[in-house]
């Protein structure tokens, strides 16, 4: 959910800001690009140096620099970014937003913005309660700043109370929360399964199949980036984790029907996964070993269970939208349209498989999307892009916001 977005995070001086890197870093974990302004007080606490090597990014001290002034400046600064956050925000910080003072280069380019400001207040619990700091935040609040937090615990001068920073990961999950509201798909909960599933044999071998990931991982995030809380159940594959989507990683088709029905009830399914259809019966405890014979041991196989139509068969924990995949060799759109009726599922995404498409393990797809008015012929396209298409018409069958 924070791919790409451009995070203008100011550091103001308070003990919390020791915590900035690891903010700086959990951003950066969810595809944000995060620039730092660090104010003299925070610079007691953390270095310029420190923020410039997680962020990878020039960090912005001085108002007078005029390095800094010729090769972005406090306007610049201040709009290039799409949200604004100050973590921590002091009580001083706070108090001068509240009243429009612009004496240094943080509180000029929060007064010059013209983007949203989130505040993650950190201060002594008598400060945070302090008649003069509520009327700040209340005259923050109504002008539309944002806080997240603070929370309740110690704190660095030995009381107890309200005024802890909250926790980076926990700004993190804010920040995506802000910018979900108004997405198409806000208030939506979706799961996807991607990848292919691995049957063991013994302890060292397994069945398996060549899928890589690649279009289940891509619609997790196409999902998450229209603003739905996204949970990814994913077989084993090298595919990196999509920003702002939760993971949870499976091996054998038992584990991640397991870990489907844990994720119920949900808006949106899709199962993207190249699911083994069989499994060997009993596993095992050993590694089979060559015995010098000519006989050739022998695997008795059993079907595993079936997702999808599990999934489309779920009562009243069904998904508003059950969305199958067909990789066909043959008959593509035909098998498609039976297997969508077979399982029961609201739509079917087929492509082409077979020898000589690069289908699997590429970064491009061919696919034709089957519904019960018939079926669309997409054209090529990377599966990133098709992974956009397919969250559009996703967020328009649900009705946009929800």
């Amino acid at each position: 959910m924070l791919a790409d977005k451009r995070i203008l995070l100011i550091i103001s001086g308070g003990i919390a800001a020791y915590k900035s890197p690891d903010l700086v870093r959990r951003l950066r974990e969810r595809g944000a690009r995060v620039r730092c302004l660090l104010t003299e007080g925070g610079s007691q606490f953390v270095t310029s140096l420190a923020l410039g090597a997680v962020s990878e990014d020039k960090v912005y001290q001085n108002i007078f620099s005029l390095t800094d002034e010729n090769e972005m400046g406090h306007i610049r600064l201040s709009r290039e970014a799409d949200v604004v956050l100050v973590a921590p925000a002091t009580a001083n910080i706070l108090a001068k937003m509240a009243q429009g003072i612009a004496d240094d280069l943080a509180t000029t380019a929060l007064l010059a913005t013209d983007k949203p400001v989130l505040v993650a207040p950190a201060m002594n619990v008598r400060m945070w309660g302090n008649p003069a700091t509520q009327d700040n935040i209340k005259t923050l609040s109504r002008r539309g700043v944002g806080f997240i937090g603070p929370d309740e615990g110690d704190m660095a001068c030995g009381e107890f109370g309200l005024g802890r920073m909250s926790d980076p990961n926990d700004i993190a999950d804010a920040l995506e929360d802000f910018f979900r509201k108004g997405q198409p798909l806000d208030g939506t909960r979706a799961l996807v399964t991607s990848g292919p599933t691995v049957e063991a044999i013994d302890p060292v071998r397994y069945l398996a199949n060549r899928s890589s990931g690649k279009q289940g991982h891509a619609i997790a995030a196409a999902l998450a980036g229209l603003g739905s809380a996204t949970t990814l159940i994913s077989g084993p594959s090298h595919q990196p984790d999509p920003p702002g989507v939760d993971i949870v990683r499976v091996e054998s088709a038992a584990q991640m029907l397991d870990a489907c029905a844990k994720a119920l009830p949900v808006d949106i399914a899709v199962c993207a996964a190249a699911v083994s259809d069989w499994r060997v019966e009993a596993q095992a405890g050993e590694k089979i070993k060559k015995t010098g014979s000519r006989k050739t041991p022998t695997l008795k196989l059993v079907e595993n269970p079936d997702i999808l139509a599990s999934l489309s068969q779920a009562g009243n924990k069904r998904p508003r939208l059950v969305v199958g995949f067909a990789a066909e060799t043959e008959n593509v759109t035909a098998n498609a349209q039976a297997k969508r009726s077979k399982k029961g599922c609201d739509w079917i995404v087929a492509n082409d498989v077979s020898a000589g498409t690069g289908t699997f393990a590429g970064d491009d797809n061919t696919v034709h999307l089957i519904t019960k008015d018939g079926v669309e012929d997409w054209p090529k396209m990377t599966k990133t892009a098709v992974a956009g298409r397919l969250a559009d018409r996703i967020a328009e069958a649900l009705g946009g916001n929800t």
